[in-house]
């Protein structure tokens, strides 16, 4: 399984902005789908956004449309989130995935997971 470490949650006004990364320890990270989901307290976790090896495709949940971006840096081992227009419904638990397939929209499909990092929007 591949290695998976979150950066960049933090506090944000509603309205704000902020940017996720997770670094993953292979250097073939391309062979990956890649997602990021959430989980808020007593709530199941959600797959927030995908994106397949090549950064083709990619699958967002109606929630976030328009105001998250995913995209990926393969020569760097590094996926992004970007979160704009942020509201306190986001705040949740942000993790990041891989699946080592070439498309995945289920989180059961994903088997490596991060530890998580903390996204807390105030109204």
């Amino acid at each position: 399984q591949v290695q998976l470490v979150e950066s960049g949650g933090g506090l944000v006004q509603a309205g704000g902005s902020l940017r996720l990364s997770c670094v993953a320890s292979t250097r073939t990270l391309r062979i990956y789908t890649m997602g990021w989901a959430r989980q808020a307290p007593g709530k199941e976790r959600e797959l927030v956004a995908t994106i397949s090896g090549g950064g083709a495709a990619t699958y967002y949940t109606d929630s976030v449309k328009g105001r998250f971006t995913i995209s990926r840096d393969n020569g760097k081992s590094t996926i992004y989130l970007q979160m704009n227009g942020l509201k306190p419904d986001d705040t949740a638990v942000y993790y990041c995935a891989a699946a080592r397939m070439s498309w995945a929209r289920s989180p059961t499909d994903f088997s490596s997971w991060g530890q998580g990092t903390q996204v807390t929007v105030s109204s």
